[in-house]
């Protein structure tokens, strides 16, 4: 197991890589080019610029995330060839400066969704909030003018040049059904993963966040199920998977353990957190310690312990800690802490 960070680089991220260094034992940084439109080439100069300044700090830098995905190859629209060819472009130039894993999702519309970024816990620390009945009941751009409420920091997933044409997009997927939506993945791991094979670099589908249908989209990457179609779709390792423990563990019908276990050879990343889980469909982010939470964080390091994982893991979305001035989700202190706390374990489970 190697240990990441994500970073969003020198402009767009209240955390330096000087900070990073400090938290012992990380050693890659989770990086993109957040400046890049969904459906644009990564150029190969750029890609360079920013993994020499990632390794001139000592650290490695064999994971992206994300390189998002056009809307018209999710949609399936006679457009998709040309970011489908972009893409693929995207890929060789990264995997020829030493990038090894590329996460990205299939999520329609929206990356991820919550209702509160900054709902106050018991100990007087904030963090990420899905309440159900608020998104029942609100529209989509109601979620999105509280997202972006916050104009200090861009939002992964949310970038304001994203979101301009919500409605009109959102209507574009009426009568997309999850099979259609499948079929769009397959036609575009179809296309791309030759590349991948080619230049040795893997692809790794994140899981919906939250793993549900929200908005009447239909939601492709949410279960055992969903995961096993994923896999069959191409026949290969570099088709692979981000396993989120956050996203999948917000569904109490997700056994992330044993998901772990039977798709460990497409496991290319490693997204460990925790969430509370409420009875009416509301979660909240929590420390990353598996009392603190719904998930079985414990037996989820064992799993990956017991299948001697190789891949990279992260801490994921933390809380806000010691008025601390971030990014939603992206603090420094509260990842520290659960790599430590993922450290301890691991530590644990090589002792025993």
């Amino acid at each position: 197991m190697k240990m990441g960070f994500r970073w969003f680089g020198e402009d767009n991220d209240s955390i330096s890589l000087a900070d990073i260094r400090q938290i012992p034992n990380t050693t890659q940084i989770v990086w993109a080019l957040h400046q890049k439109e969904a459906g644009e080439v990564w150029q190969r100069d750029e890609i360079a610029e920013e993994v020499k300044n990632i390794t001139s700090k000592g650290f490695k830098a064999d994971v992206v995330e994300s390189v998002n995905v056009h809307e018209d190859i999710k949609l399936g629209l006679p457009s998709r060839e040309q970011y489908i060819e972009n893409y693929k472009v995207t890929l060789q130039n990264l995997a020829a400066e030493g990038v090894k894993t590329v996460c990205y999702n299939f999520m329609p519309v929206f990356d991820w969704i919550r209702t509160d970024l900054h709902k106050e816990l018991n100990d007087g620390s904030t963090a990420l909030f899905y309440e159900n009945e608020q998104v029942e009941h609100a529209t989509p751009e109601d979620i999105i003018n509280k997202v972006l409420a916050n104009p200090e920091f861009t939002m992964p997933g949310w970038e304001p040049s994203r979101l301009h044409h919500i409605s009109s997009t959102i209507k574009q997927y009426e009568h997309v059904t999850e099979e259609m939506l499948q079929e769009n993945l397959k036609y575009f791991l179809e296309k791309v993963i030759p590349t991948c094979e080619e230049y040795d670099i893997a692809l790794a589908v994140h899981p919906d966040d939250p793993p549900w249908e929200v908005f009447q989209l239909p939601r492709i990457v949410s279960n055992y199920e969903h995961l096993e179609t994923i896999t069959g779709m191409v026949d290969s390792t570099y088709n692979g998977l981000t396993l989120c423990s956050g996203a999948l563990g917000s569904s109490s019908g997700n056994d992330v353990p044993q998901m772990i276990y039977d798709f460990q050879d497409r496991i290319h990343f490693a997204h460990v957190r925790n969430v509370q889980r409420f009875d009416n469909g509301d979660f909240i982010e929590t420390s990353h310690r598996e009392d603190d939470g719904s998930v079985p964080v414990l037996d989820i390091l064992k799993a990956y312990h017991d299948i001697g994982f190789q891949g990279v893991i992260r801490p994921d979305h933390g809380r806000h800690l010691w008025k601390e001035n971030s990014r939603p989700g992206y603090g420094l202190y509260d990842r520290a802490l659960g790599i430590m706390y993922l450290h301890g374990s691991w530590d644990t489970l090589n002792k025993h």
